[in-house]
């Protein structure tokens, strides 16, 4: 749930059918922790309260509207230049279960991870060259993340498109010298990569965080080790703007 005047939550409107869809609402007071919907939800709406990341991020790879792309339009994950969709995976999101992975297989993402925290230092102090540097790092550990350690089919079709989304926003990341589309790609790295957390986990707490004010007043998340906010999408500017919205253990 965003906070502010207006929101969006991912809402599923028929019991009978598991799809989720993005649905634009109305707060009104707040109330301790809570907020008054005043409009845009009707009787019997199922929210989404726990997973929404991970609802985001399959509503991009199959190129519906999602809170990191309210306008909608399919995602290439670079996979044989293919487009991967949901529908071609068999997932079920909506309960955001933590799937069961060997430690190998949690170490190699923790690499990952790791790699990404260097990025988004490199983004936090304005040097383009070194954010290069720590995409074309984090692609060489991405190529390192052992499929074969998935045995069960679940596990495998979840990890491949997410793969090949974070394959491609690194990618795009190495490719420029532009920290503005440096920030863009990072955007669309971080709802990826905190999908994979969220449903692989790694050996320690990862803090979520988002800025309201960052990609041009559209809102941003990103991923840090501390709760301390030092945001990358600002740099020197606006340093420490955002707030912790989850933490993923």
């Amino acid at each position: 749930l965003w906070t502010g005047k207006r929101s969006v939550v991912y809402i599923k409107t028929n019991p009978n059918e598991p799809i989720f869809q993005i649905q634009e609402i109305t707060l009104g007071h707040q109330i301790g922790s809570h907020y008054q919907v005043v409009e845009g939800l009707s009787n019997g709406d199922e929210i989404v309260t726990n997973g929404a990341f991970t609802v985001d991020a399959a509503a991009q790879l199959q190129g519906k509207k999602s809170m990191m792309n309210k306008a909608g339009g399919k995602v290439m994950t670079g996979h044989e230049g293919m487009i991967m969709h949901t529908s071609e995976v068999d997932v079920s999101i909506s309960k955001n279960a933590r799937l069961k992975v060997s430690e190998v297989f949690k170490h190699q993402l923790d690499i990952v991870f790791n790699d990404y925290i260097e990025l988004k230092n490199a983004l936090a102090i304005d040097d383009f060259k070194a954010v290069r540097q720590q995409s074309d790092v984090l692609l060489a550990d991405l190529a390192k993340v052992d499929m074969t350690l998935l045995p069960n089919n679940n596990a495998h079709k979840h990890w491949m498109p997410l793969h090949d989304a974070l394959k491609h926003s690194a990618v795009l990341i190495a490719k420029t010298d532009d920290l503005e589309n440096q920030r863009t790609n990072f955007k669309q790295l971080s709802s990826h990569l905190a999908t994979a957390l969220e449903l692989f986990g790694v050996n320690e707490k990862v803090y979520h965080l988002y800025c309201p004010m960052s990609d041009h007043n559209k809102g941003a998340y990103w991923l840090s080790k501390e709760e301390k906010v030092v945001n990358p999408y600002f740099g020197g500017a606006m340093l420490t703007c955002g707030e912790v919205k989850q933490i993923i253990k």
